[in-house]
């Protein structure tokens, strides 16, 4: 089958959270079982030159001409789009200030408005089974096809993070070449403004997204965004399945960016020693060390986290963190790395090497999230014997097994887990990971166990290539 993949973001080539994780390591995961998948993304400064063998083919749309470059680039098969709107100085999604581009609803409506031309019409004589589209960035791609008409291939639409909806002026509806008719709630409307999110709800023939706990979170009001209503209508056609992550990039015994490789829980000493001197911590003897690799955001919790610290601090762990986010949580965690010199280290960034060389060095990776889809982070912690202490929510609840008095017993614990929004438990679940960690041989079964549990793709890849059949039954 050929499936078509239209996304904003694509790990190793740009990535700024777990969907470009995910959408950089579908693909090989699915070639073994028959289904090729081609992945259309915006060519973001410097992309177009890491491809081979490119292919060129101009397009007039109506948003402007552009450029699609077929070739490969890291084991990828791509369609790269050429357009001054891509052609800028910072992320994806915002300037170098952080600020939102202005101009998001023409570049991602390009993008949707290509998935669909693409897949529907070909490209050098290659044309799409199904497509595949993620999150708001691709949400109109399925609008897209439905106006094309009945012969244009079927749409899958995968919800990553609700919470990210797509909202833009209903004056705009011109500029996204969509008739007014459009424009109601049965379509691209929702509360006044254009969605491409619920665009792509209303229009895709099925919905999935990130874990089995999540797609039952998202029918109700606490966790829908306002969307739970239309969700609860698409019910049928609506699937979780759990994200993945690659193995063969996320691999204690060979990753290159460890201070020493290793394949149990108890040779991790040389990472643990690398990341106390990085980060300029150390514990008390028998106690752990905890490390963050995230968003700073309150999605995330790490606000929470900040007001559980003296129970950490208490129990004598220390902390390591990497991330960047929203500023007053950057400063709150400087603030606590300079009142605790010694127990608390904190980098304010990203650095892809650092977050390998944390979830090998940390004992425990904290996921205090409010919610989360799946998470990429506790399954990169259980691949690497890190005891993730997490949130009971979404893939976090679907993915630990809790250290819980019968888990510990029997053997199945693999990590810590605790109420979400939940101040005390999350304290509380840290004091019970540094009970667990001061017995050494409860403490060797628990991430024993955790590195033996699955975190690849073969089950969900599986379920998608199912999906992709089901969408496109005669090329089955």
């Amino acid at each position: 089958m050929q499936i078509l993949s239209v996304v904003s973001e694509c790990a190793p080539l740009v990535k700024t959270g777990g969907l470009a994780d995910v959408a950089g390591a579908l693909p090989g995961a699915l070639a073994p079982l028959g289904v090729r998948m081609r992945t259309l993304l915006p060519a973001y400064p410097g992309l177009a030159e890491r491809l081979s063998g490119a292919r060129a083919h101009d397009w007039t749309t109506p948003f402007g001409e552009v450029r699609l470059l077929e070739g490969e680039a890291e084991g990828l098969d791509l369609i790269l789009v050429q357009s001054p709107l891509y052609d800028r100085a910072g992320g994806p999604y915002s300037g170098p200030d952080r600020r939102d581009w202005p101009d998001n609803h023409l570049r991602f409506g390009l993008l949707s408005w290509l998935g669909a031309g693409v897949a529907a019409w070909g490209l050098g004589g290659w044309r799409a089974d199904a497509v595949h589209a993620h999150d708001w960035q691709a949400g109109l791609a399925p609008t897209y096809l439905r106006l094309i008409g009945p012969e244009a291939p079927r749409a899958v639409i995968t919800i990553h993070n609700v919470a990210f909806q797509g909202m833009f002026g209903p004056e705009l509806l011109g500029d996204l070449a969509l008739p007014s008719a459009m424009f109601t709630p049965d379509h691209v409307e929702f509360h006044g403004r254009v969605s491409f999110l619920k665009a792509g709800l209303a229009h895709a023939e099925r919905i999935t997204t990130v874990s089995p706990t999540y797609a039952r979170e998202l029918l109700t009001p606490e966790f829908g965004w306002g969307l739970d209503g239309l969700l609860r209508h698409r019910a049928a056609d609506l699937e979780g399945i759990l994200n993945g992550i690659d193995t063969r990039v996320w691999d204690p015994a060979s990753d290159p960016a460890l201070a020493a490789n290793y394949d149990r829980p108890r040779l991790k000493g040389p990472n643990r020693e690398a990341v106390c001197a990085r980060f300029g911590v150390e514990p008390a003897p028998g106690a752990p060390v905890f490390c963050v690799v995230s968003r700073m955001t309150r999605q995330k919790g790490l606000d929470l986290l900040i007001e559980a610290l003296p129970a950490l601090l208490e129990e004598g762990a220390a902390l390591a963190v990497i991330g960047s986010g929203e500023e007053d949580l950057e400063r709150a965690f400087l603030a606590a790395a300079q009142a605790h010199p010694g127990r608390v280290g904190v980098e304010i960034g990203y650095d892809e090497p650092a977050s390998h060389l944390l979830q090998a060095g940390a004992d425990a990776i904290l996921i205090p999230s409010r919610f989360e889809p799946c998470g990429l982070t506790q399954l990169i912690g259980l691949r690497y014997g890190t005891a993730p202490v997490a949130a009971r929510t979404g893939g976090l609840a679907d993915t630990i097994v809790d250290a819980n008095a019968a888990a510990l017993r029997s053997g199945a614990a693999t990590g810590f887990l605790h109420a979400p929004d939940d101040v005390a438990d999350l304290a509380q679940a840290i004091r019970r990971t540094c009970e667990v960690h001061r017995d050494p041989r409860a403490w060797s079964k628990l991430t024993r166990k955790a590195m033996s549990h699955p975190v690849g793709w073969e089950e969900s890849a599986q379920a998608y290539a199912a999906l992709y059949r089901r969408l496109a039954p005669a090329a089955a």
